[in-house]
């Protein structure tokens, strides 16, 4: 294999893209996956110090089933995916640990519930929970009709409307595809996500380090990357629901 070949004549060295590193680490090259992972356990940590919202070292379960992830981003990642390894990296991570967490949350309830009541009924709030999504269409309806007003609220905190946004969406599917994975990344990462909201502007710099789209078609998409991050950190169900239908 003449990568193969050229990566042990010089050596695999960070300059090498996390892309090729893939690829031969996909095609069975044991010693591009190890450069791949050990160039990016500071990445790795990040990531899921990111969701903890604390420090991550290497002792911790979070950063085991952080670099777990990580493993399963190189097995599935495809070089047809819009977005960078990195990026398809950081929301594999970012699930897994988010995942993790959940879970040690609902044992540890169960636990604590168990041991202080274990005859108490554990399904009525689940029951409750159910019963409040059954909307009649006129409720419906109307839930809708408020979630466009919310939305329309937020929006206009950034100087941005619906017709702006309707003006600037992307005409091409694979561009409004980019815009709305970068849009989620921005919506994932709280770090970015803050930025977002407190400058009132896309922190573009730390985007472009884990995207594979220049400055410049980030920039000539801001408007609509700010309106689908909006939209996707808030509560507005229906509108979310309806833009998730235009990706299937």
């Amino acid at each position: 294999m003449l990568l193969t070949a050229l990566g042990g004549l010089f050596g695999y060295g960070a300059e090498m893209p996390a892309e090729t590193l893939v690829k031969l680490a996909q095609q069975g090259d044991e010693e591009a996956e190890e450069q791949l992972i050990s160039s990016h356990i500071p990445f790795v940590k990040k990531t899921a110090a990111q969701v903890c919202k604390r420090f991550i070292d290497d002792n911790q379960d979070e950063f085991s089933i952080a670099l777990l992830a990580f493993h399963e981003a190189i097995r599935q990642y495809r070089s047809g995916h819009d977005a960078s390894f990195l990026t398809f990296a950081h929301m594999v991570i970012r699930r897994r640990v988010i995942d993790h967490i959940r879970k040690e949350s609902k044992r540890l309830e169960f636990s604590h519930d168990f041991t202080a009541s274990p005859n108490e009924d554990h399904h009525n709030h689940i029951g409750d929970r159910a019963s409040s999504a059954f909307f009649s269409e006129q409720e419906q309806i109307a839930k809708r009709r408020e979630e466009i007003v919310q939305f329309e609220e937020m929006l206009s905190e950034f100087g941005l409307s619906f017709q702006m946004i309707a003006k600037v969406s992307p005409a091409h599917e694979d561009a409004r595809r980019n815009a709305i994975q970068i849009a989620q990344l921005v919506a994932e990462t709280d770090e970015y996500k803050d930025f977002l909201l407190d400058k009132k502007k896309l922190p573009v710099k730390h985007i472009e380090e884990l995207v594979q789209v220049s400055r410049k078609t980030i920039e000539r998409n801001r408007k609509y990357i700010i309106a689908m991050s909006l939209l996707m950190m808030s509560d507005l169900h229906y509108l979310k629901d309806y833009l998730k239908e235009r990706l299937n």
